[in-house]
């Protein structure tokens, strides 16, 4: 797949033990882009953070350790992101999603070369 030179970031932060129709919310979210043929999804576990309820999360916490952060970072072109929209504003009750542009230096698979 060729990106052209500018393209956008997706940022989805959640907490670990979100759900959408009984799976992991970040593996529902993953599985949607791919399903949509977008570029590609990471899944990012923290080990510290909180959110809009000011509640620390932390590994070193026993009871919450169980609800780390998870971001999911997407980089693809604009309109393929926005297929993704409509899908997260169904599923992410709650966290936060934000968008930036940014410029694609490099996006290639190892066969591509």
């Amino acid at each position: 797949m060729k990106l052209p030179d500018n393209g956008e970031l997706l940022r989805i932060c959640i907490g670990e033990t979100d759900k959408f129709k009984g799976k992991p919310l970040y593996e529902a979210i993953v599985m949607k882009a791919r399903e949509l043929n977008l570029a590609g999804a990471t899944v990012f576990r923290g080990i510290m953070g909180y959110g809009a309820t000011s509640r620390i999360h932390s590994i070193k916490l026993l009871r919450l350790s169980e609800d780390m952060p998870v971001m999911i970072e997407i980089v693809d072109t604009v309109d393929s992101i926005n297929k993704l929209l409509p899908f997260l504003d169904e599923s992410v009750k709650e966290g936060l999603i934000t968008m930036e542009k940014v410029r694609i230096i490099k996006y290639r698979h190892g066969k591509d070369t």
